[in-house]
């Protein structure tokens, strides 16, 4: 076949047509795959599906060698003599012929007619020396190990380990149990040097605390003199250990993993959205960990983050409405505490009525504010900003999750203008009703417990107890984020969706819901929605943003609705390594 320039890609052999895609030819178990230059050994496993075990290769991380676990044999065809044509078989492949020794997958990449063998027995001798080798000092403490049933260990060392120790001498007993930081706990007896951890601090975290001392079998994990693992990134570490060195104080010894049921959501706690999964089991959160998302977190998350659960199971939970008898607030029925608000808000002329949202609305919540807006008439609607400094990683300066959502739906481009307003004439008398929604206005928004006991009425939804409670006339008891289904716009502009992972306690009704009640109640019209999928339909209809998108079609990844321009730090980092050859992504 002609290689001339004039020859056509479509006419080559799937051979000859990798190298002008910029893609080399390799054998994998005996079947041939094309991959780009550069792609690591492991990587191209496990692109094809292949399993390669490893402990100290993370794709996010610098390689570094450490375990030998991915140890696989690596074969390149003969050199033909001086004056002869290769061998080739009829697909144009050139024979193999196997190294006698095996490299690491992890810090290796492919080349042209390279072949990789991950099932010889050269190579599971190696992984299985290798398995005992890590296992002569670990100790054998499964049972009441805090990482069994997602230990890489204990799974590697049944498919890949001898099945018995010809060690007999005593093991290398290390600290157990060490407090290294306020979230961690080592137990570094059961460390295996993998190193992961180290090069995260280093690498992703920006805080370089971790490293090893001693030498040899004496080898252990610490902080640097003087210092502790407190970066907010730290619960990370947990995240990438192996085995079960490192421990989340918050989570340890608390559940068996495998009692637990895994829910996909997104973080509420900033506009990132970091895509996240709720581990929980009986109606109750127990962890909650980063989900793999490379255009929003990548794999990790902020500790702050990942631990502002607490809250939906607190004492201080609403459970029933509340309504105001004199100065003490009663339990009351839904049906009840319906009927209270109509004559309430009808006798209050619509531009004396204010309504307060959140930022932390779905865009599902934040269409029915809009209508419940138009049906009193009132032109007073704000949400109440939340901004702080950003960490240059993955908390953004907007702690608010859905701004741009909000954005979108209320057809403006600052939906917190109006709050300012709205409490100065709170102030001057100017609004008598206001209708807060999921914000405590004295700790979040400026307000004083006079400003709020000058309304002559006083809406509240929320998840808690908190001072705007105190002073509301009636409290509607609303859902967690972990209770409801409903999306978000994050700062990039990528759409992602809520997933309910536990029930609502009581009383305590969706805010979509109890939106569509307050509609009805107050203007006597239903809003037209019987379920959540409707209110997205209203939104695909109307914003060209969502058009032909259903709650069904986001991926558990989200879909980009809007290029905002917004750039998560963190990311961009991580595309220049990834750039650079640094990583792989």
């Amino acid at each position: 076949m002609s290689d001339t320039p004039s020859a056509t890609l479509e006419n080559k052999q799937p051979k000859d047509l990798a190298a002008a895609l910029g893609m080399v030819n390799v054998q994998i178990n005996g079947v041939w795959h094309q991959f780009r230059k550069g792609t690591r050994m492991i990587e191209a496993c496990r692109q094809v599906g292949v399993a390669v075990p490893h402990y100290c290769y993370h794709p996010k991380l610098t390689p570094s060698g450490n375990c030998r676990m991915c140890l696989v044999q690596i074969g390149t065809p003969p050199r033909p003599a001086p004056g002869q044509e290769p061998q080739r078989d009829g697909l144009g492949y050139e024979p193999i012929i196997w190294s006698p020794r095996a490299v690491i997958a992890c810090a290796n990449t492919v080349s042209e007619n390279m072949g990789i063998c991950t099932t010889s027995e050269l190579v599971e001798s190696c992984q299985a020396g290798v398995m005992e080798f890590l296992l002569i000092n670990h100790p054998l403490d499964c049972p009441i190990c805090d990482q069994a049933g997602e230990c890489r260990l204990q799974e590697n060392s049944m498919g890949h380990g001898r099945g018995v120790s010809r060690f007999a001498d005593m093991k290398v007993k290390k600290p157990k149990n060490v407090a290294i930081g306020p979230r961690i706990r080592l137990d570094d007896e059961r460390c295996i040097m993998c190193s992961r951890c180290i090069r995260f601090m280093d690498e992703v975290a920006g805080d370089p605390v971790l490293g090893f001392t001693q030498r040899g079998t004496h080898t252990t994990l610490t902080v640097y003199p003087g210092r502790l693992l407190d970066s907010n990134y730290s619960l990370n570490t947990v995240d990438l250990c192996p085995v079960g060195a490192l421990t989340a104080s918050d989570f340890r010894f608390q559940m068996r993993v495998w009692f637990l049921k895994e829910t996909p959501s997104i973080d509420v706690n900033c506009g990132t959205g970091s895509n996240i999964t709720l581990w929980t089991r009986e109606n109750t959160i127990h962890r909650i960990t980063p989900r793999r998302n490379n255009d929003v977190n990548s794999d990790w998350m902020p500790d702050s983050h990942r631990l502002n659960f607490h809250h939906i199971d607190s004492a201080a939970r609403l459970t029933e409405p509340l309504a105001k008898a004199g100065t003490q607030h009663r339990p009351a029925t839904w049906a009840e505490a319906l009927q209270i608000i109509a004559p309430q808000l009808k006798a209050v002329a619509p531009e004396q009525i204010a309504i307060i949202g959140s930022g932390r609305m779905t865009n599902e919540e934040l269409l029915l504010t809009r209508l419940l807006a138009t049906k009193l008439g009132t032109p007073h609607l704000a949400l109440v900003p939340r901004f702080a400094e950003p960490d240059g990683l993955l908390i953004a300066a907007d702690r608010n999750p859905n701004t741009t959502g909000a954005k979108l739906i209320l057809a403006t481009e600052d939906p917190y203008a109006s709050l300012d307003a709205i409490r100065s004439a709170v102030r001057s008398g100017e609004i008598s009703a206001l209708i807060v929604l999921g914000e405590d206005l004295i700790s979040d928004a400026g307000f004083t417990a006079a400003d709020l006991a000058k309304p002559t009425y006083l809406l509240h939804t929320h998840l808690l107890a908190n001072p705007t409670a105190t002073a509301a006339h009636l409290v509607l008891p609303a859902a967690a984020f972990s209770e409801k289904r409903g999306s978000m716009v994050n700062l990039s502009g990528r759409l992602q969706r809520l997933n309910p992972a536990t029930a609502r306690p009581g009383q305590a009704r969706d805010d979509w819901q109890i939106l569509a009640d307050l509609i009805l109640a107050i203007t006597g019209e239903p809003s037209g929605f019987s379920q959540i999928e409707d209110i997205f339909t209203q939104l695909a209809a109307t914003l060209p943003a969502f058009s032909g998108l259903s709650l069904e079609k986001i991926t558990p990844v989200g879909i980009p609705v809007i290029d905002t321009g917004y750039q998560i730090p963190l990311l961009v980092t991580e595309r220049a390594r990834i750039a650079a050859g640094m990583v792989n992504g």
